[in-house]
């Protein structure tokens, strides 16, 4: 039998917010394989955010910026909210999610790019402030859309000010209809990613192992049924799971009597032309990185272990 850790433990109740004694439990049932261990629990009915990412956990800030057909979105993490509220830190954060429109969407097209009319790298830069500041700093994550024709909208939840906050949300529609009305749709949307946090923008965008991973719970849930039953089982189960998942298959957040799909046939008699929606990206500050927690909540988890760390 597996060594199952406070650890262990922590990480799975982070994951699941299943009880502790049922994440012990998954985890002894399933040899201490975590993902496995989610399944164990969503199996049982036990799990209660299966979909959830890794928590929140490191500070910093999220920049969005957009020029054009183009937008760039950048997660810059500190060690803590301090720092992040620190002018010089901010100002960081908005000139190099500047510099990233014009590189390739790459963290090493970023680092290595220059401060205009500097001979000064964006990694020289963070170093720089990590040194004066005293406390250690990372570029994360980047990334870009862009569109030939049409908006790449912007949303920035929890903002600090002006393009930064702790959660940031891109989202790019192409249409030669109206700008203005295809820029306050598409904040909209932006707003509904930043709410739902779908995986895609349609059932083409989840990956195989995802759809062969919620097909085998819909089987496992749903055992001894006769196999044309099961097929049916499982389509039925894909389809409900697809609007949960898929940005266009969704509830509009702002009028949930229709799909984010329909919203955007509606739009297009604003736009005066047909929209579609490209793509999106959606960054929430810190997700899936691992922080330490305050003593007394370590304490109840090693002691629902039944051991230490």
């Amino acid at each position: 039998m597996a060594n199952i850790t406070a650890a262990m433990v922590k990480e799975l109740r982070e994951k699941t917010s299943a009880g502790m004694m049922d994440c012990k439990t998954a985890l002894n049932e399933t040899n201490g394989d975590i993902e496995a261990a989610v399944d164990w629990l969503r199996k049982k009915g036990l799990s209660k955010a299966a979909k959830k990412a890794g928590r929140v956990a490191a500070e910093g800030l999220v920049a969005v910026e957009s020029s054009g057909h183009t937008a760039a979105i950048l997660e810059v993490n500190s060690e803590t909210d301090f720092v992040a509220r620190n002018d010089s830190f901010q100002a960081f954060a908005r000139e190099a999610a500047k510099i990233a429109l014009m590189g390739d969407g790459s963290i090493e097209s970023l680092e290595g790019a220059h401060f205009p009319g500097s001979q000064t790298t964006v990694k020289d830069r963070l170093q720089e402030l990590i040194a004066t500041i005293g406390e250690n700093m990372t570029l994360r994550r980047v990334s870009k859309l862009t569109v030939s024709k049409g908006v790449i909208a912007s949303y920035v939840h929890n903002a600090v000010s002006e393009g930064l906050g702790k959660i940031g949300v891109l989202v790019a529609l192409e249409s030669e209809g109206d700008v203005e009305a295809l820029s306050a749709l598409g904040r909209q949307i932006a707003m509904h990613v930043a709410a739902t946090n779908p995986l895609a923008v349609d059932a083409s965008g989840i990956d195989a192992a995802t759809l062969e991973r919620e097909s085998a719970i819909l089987r496992e849930k749903n055992a001894g049924k006769p196999d044309h039953v099961m097929q049916k089982i499982v389509e039925s189960g894909l389809k409900s799971y697809y609007k949960e998942v898929t940005l266009l298959e969704q509830s509009f957040v702002h009028d949930p009597s229709k799909t984010v799909t329909q919203v955007l046939k509606e739009a297009e008699s604003k736009a005066g032309k047909p929209v579609a929606l490209k793509g999106f990206v959606r960054y929430a500050l810190g997700e899936g990185i691992e922080k330490e927690e305050a003593p007394d909540f370590a304490a109840e988890v090693a002691a629902a272990a039944g051991g230490k760390a």
